[in-house]
């Protein structure tokens, strides 16, 4: 026999033992079929770029702002109210601070008493011209009852004047006449020089008068600007929006001007995105803007270019730099460029002033435009 029963069997290869469908692809297959999907995902890459991609202008240099205003009171005095709380919400108009009236009510008392004696002052200067005037007419009678005393003396003495010298009456009688002609003569002169008095008295009084009328304006001024004095010791909001950095307290004496606190309008938050000004050249107001802000990860928010700064932000800066120097280096600027942010009131209350945000700008209209007036040259 050529086989022993007892003796092993020769054991088979491996790809003997292994059914042929189950057989495993080789590396060569593999490496094949990545280099056909990085080659399918590089030309999806490039197609995205090109049609794309290269629009699209990106920084990370930008911040969500808020235009806040800082209240401050017109007037000074004690606080004697703080009417909101840290973070608090309030609309136009709201009282925010009130501060000591006593002092501003003290002064719109006096300025209406003032005015109130103006006010006499007036009355008393309209019955003087109205008792002069009455004297004015007092005076111009009599002196017509003295022009015509003094002119029937004057006849009289030229009527007897022709029987003196014909001796039919005496000399005596003459004489007589002729002093009564002087004392209605001298009466009529008293009485015109008492018109001319009275009318100069009248004279003065209108003047009184202006003078008081004038004083009542000067006094009512007064009494208004009390009045607006009194009013500012009411701080109020001038528009609606966040309370934040409240610094006032009860008991605390502020000046005009003294900062309180700072009112954010949170619902009015833009975007301000700071490029290079080798992006800005193909942007345009109105481009579509994409925004990734680091407080939501995972959101992309919307908006639109909305206008640009008229200079780079080194021109705003407190102190520019001066560039005609030898120790001159170029320095790429950077253009601020207000963006609109386009979103509902839920996203927009979580979107505070400060916050950093990446931005893309599709810049795709502008090139289209350009390329077609550039054919359109080309054409002509």
């Amino acid at each position: 026999m050529s086989t022993t029963a007892g003796s092993p069997s020769r054991p088979r290869p491996a790809e003997e033992s292994q059914p042929s469908g189950t057989r495993r692809p080789s590396r060569r297959t593999v490496l094949i079929a990545l280099g056909i999907v990085a080659l399918l995902a590089g030309g999806l890459w490039l197609a995205r770029w090109w049609t794309v991609g290269r629009f699209i202008e990106s920084t990370d240099d930008a911040y969500l702002q808020a235009d806040s205003v800082t209240v401050a009171p017109k007037v000074s005095g004690y606080v004697t109210e703080v009417y909101v709380a840290d973070n608090q919400m309030v609309k136009p108009g709201d009282p925010l601070v009130h501060l000591d009236v006593r002092q501003y009510q003290v002064a719109l008392d006096q300025a209406l008493a003032t005015i109130d004696a103006r006010k006499a002052d007036i009355e008393r200067a309209q019955a003087e011209i109205k008792q002069q005037q009455s004297n004015i007419a007092q005076a111009q009678a009599q002196e017509r009852v003295a022009r015509v005393s003094a002119q029937h003396a004057s006849d009289e003495v030229r009527r007897y004047a022709p029987l003196i010298a014909t001796g039919a009456e005496s000399s005596e009688r003459m004489a007589e006449l002729t002093s009564t002609r002087d004392q209605a003569n001298a009466t009529l002169a008293a009485n015109a020089a008492a018109v001319d008095a009275a009318r100069s008295q009248i004279g003065s009084a209108t003047a009184q008068l202006a003078q008081a009328r004038a004083q009542l304006e000067a006094a009512e001024a007064s009494a208004q600007q009390s009045r607006l004095d009194l009013e500012n010791t009411v701080v109020r909001s001038a528009l609606g929006g966040k309370v934040g950095d409240r610094t006032v307290r009860v008991g605390q004496y502020v000046q005009p001007g003294t900062r309180m606190l700072t009112v954010v309008p949170v619902q009015s938050t833009y975007l301000l995105a700071n490029f290079k000004e080798t992006q800005v050249g193909r942007m345009r107001v109105g481009q579509p803007v994409e925004m990734h802000v680091d407080a939501l990860p995972g959101h992309t928010l919307h908006g639109v270019v909305d206008s640009f700064s008229p200079g780079t932000g080194s021109q705003f800066a407190l102190l520019p730099p001066e560039n005609a120097t030898g120790n001159f280096t170029k320095i790429v600027q950077r253009v601020p460029v207000r963006i609109r942010i386009d979103t509902g009131a839920e996203t927009r209350s979580v979107l505070l002033p400060g916050l950093s945000v990446t931005v893309d700008v599709d810049t795709r209209s502008a090139r289209e435009r350009d390329a077609r007036i550039d054919a359109e040259n080309h054409r002509g």
